[in-house]
């Protein structure tokens, strides 16, 4: 598919899902008109003074009701996220702590120590400079590819060595 194509179509797909988005916000706006005008009818306030304040008791009270029903539900849910929070801790309880596993970080000790202590705390941990210095000995076994029955007769005399010991 080509660049172009690819890009028309994706410009299309996007007025498709934008005409979606406008249509479900207007039948969201339609919904509430509907409901509100079935549940909420308009107030009647064409009345004397008294008839207005026994309208506004109504109203108060019904919203104290509301508030009351409120405070009792997020009593109920409080209490029910209590619930859920404690039995995870009994399954984590019960399936045992474990440990995650460590990633390997290649540190140096300097690195290590300098994370350890801070940036303030200047330590060097070279250990090779307080090393003696030590010279291998190399030992060279020179075969002789000349005549072996001195190498036997040399062997002879260690064995003759300890024997007389």
């Amino acid at each position: 598919m080509t660049s172009s194509r690819r890009h028309h179509l994706k410009s299309v797909m996007l007025q498709i899902a934008a005409t979606w988005l406008e249509n479900e916000k207007k039948e969201l706006t339609e919904a509430k008109e509907q409901y509100m005008a079935e549940n909420c009818p308009a107030p009647d306030l064409s009345g004397d003074l008294t008839a207005l304040m026994e309208f506004c008791k109504k109203l108060s009270q019904a919203a104290d009701k509301i508030d009351d029903d409120r405070y009792d539900v997020e009593a109920k849910v409080a209490k029910a996220d209590k619930e859920i929070s404690d039995l995870r801790m009994k399954v984590v309880e019960l399936g045992g702590v474990k440990k995650p596993a460590l990633k390997k970080v290649r540190m140096s000790a300097d690195a290590m120590l300098q994370a350890l202590l801070g940036g303030k705390h200047k330590v060097t941990m070279d250990l090779r400079s307080n090393l003696k210095q030590v010279k291998k000995e190399v030992k060279e076994e020179a075969v002789e590819a000349g005549d072996w029955r001195k190498n036997i007769e040399d062997k002879a005399d260690r064995k003759k060595m300890f024997e007389t010991s």
